[in-house]
């Protein structure tokens, strides 16, 4: 099959901007003392086409599937994490159940490539394109018409749900490995500086990782376009969430990015669409060094810094409120003309 990319429209509008700017700036508060709350608020509104946004059905996304890699040991955790992670989070027990709960959010798992049969029930969508992915060490990841189907599988989840805001988050033994080299392999950055421990390394995993990961650079170099660099090193749960982005932008959805996975899938998938990055929310800054490197990179900053290095979308998740309070100022916060509150002297 071929994947066909949809169309994302410029989200630029000055005279958008400006109106939406002059009415953040008329409410009840010195002009810019709701720092970066204001931009945000401004950023929804331009996502959404209005002066008045408003947030409906968000829908936290959790992408599952293992890497064939992982067999090579660089992950300090065995495979069957990801489907017990799976398991757990349907069981309401991880921590991106929790949040969801806690902020509101629908939560829906995807079987994108798990080496496991899941019995069916709600809240979980299987679109699995296999058992995990190939050893890339060994040649690519998946074949053309692998990732063509993983990436039209993401788009497809979307336009399945509800809401106008999506949260990108996944599970999958041995994606940093896959978020790496995608770093390295679409920016240029030195790749040792891509590679941070991911689920808890010691000095002699990470040395391991670094060489595995070295060697799998090295094979993969000939994949220089977009779609054949996802297929060499990536994963089914990273291709479904660049589809997703993809297709929520088309659909001027809010994408909330987590951290250093969904966020190597978003710089993927903005490199076949730039515009992709003008419907992102960054939700935080993790604590994996590739991803500090990523957002340098893309010139954005992410609304929190944490520390956090567990993925799962649970980064988007504590980001989500801070997002509706931004909305929520903008539609409800008084201006100084209807509160009658005096403003500034201009003498």
């Amino acid at each position: 099959m071929t994947y066909k990319i949809p169309t994302i429209a410029s989200l630029a509008d000055t005279g958008l901007q400006q109106r939406l700017r002059h009415r953040i700036d008329r409410k009840t508060k010195p002009l810019g003392a709701l720092g970066r709350l204001e931009s945000l608020a401004q950023f929804v509104g331009l996502v959404q086409g209005t002066e008045h946004p408003a947030l409906h059905d968000p829908q936290m996304i959790v992408f599952a599937g293992d890497h064939g890699i992982a067999a090579r040991g660089v992950s300090a955790y065995p495979s069957d994490v990801t489907w017990q992670m799976v398991e757990n989070f349907l069981a309401g027990g991880a921590a991106v159940s929790v949040l969801a709960r806690q902020h509101g959010l629908a939560l829906t798992v995807v079987d994108a490539g798990v080496n496991h049969a899941f019995a069916p029930r709600p809240g979980l969508l299987d679109r699995k394109v296999a058992s995990g992915t190939a050893d890339m060490l060994a040649g690519p990841a998946m074949t053309a018409e692998q990732c063509a189907q993983a990436l039209q599988a993401g788009g497809d989840v979307v336009r399945g749900l509800p809401g106008n805001a999506v949260l990108l988050g996944e599970m999958g033994i041995g994606n940093t490995s896959s978020a790496s080299l995608l770093l390295a392999m679409l920016t240029g950055e030195d790749l040792g500086e891509c590679i941070g421990r991911g689920t808890g390394l010691d000095d002699e995993g990470l040395a391991r990782k670094r060489s595995l990961l070295g060697q799998a650079m090295e094979t993969h170099r000939a994949a220089t376009s977009p779609l054949a660099l996802m297929a060499a090193v990536g994963g089914f749960e990273i291709a479904m969430i660049a589809g997703a982005a993809l297709q929520a932008a088309a659909e001027r959805r809010l994408v909330v990015v987590d951290g250093f996975i969904a966020g190597a899938a978003v710089l993927w998938a903005s490199r076949l669409v730039p515009a992709l990055l003008g419907s992102c929310v960054w939700a935080h800054s993790s604590a994996e060094p590739g991803h500090r490197l990523m957002t340098k990179h893309l010139g954005v900053v992410p609304l929190l810094d944490l520390g956090l290095r567990l993925g799962e979308g649970s980064g988007a998740a504590l980001a989500w409120p801070l997002i509706v309070s931004a909305v929520r100022i903008l539609d409800e916060m008084a201006s100084f003309e209807s509160a009658g509150v005096s403003d500034k002297a201009t003498n």
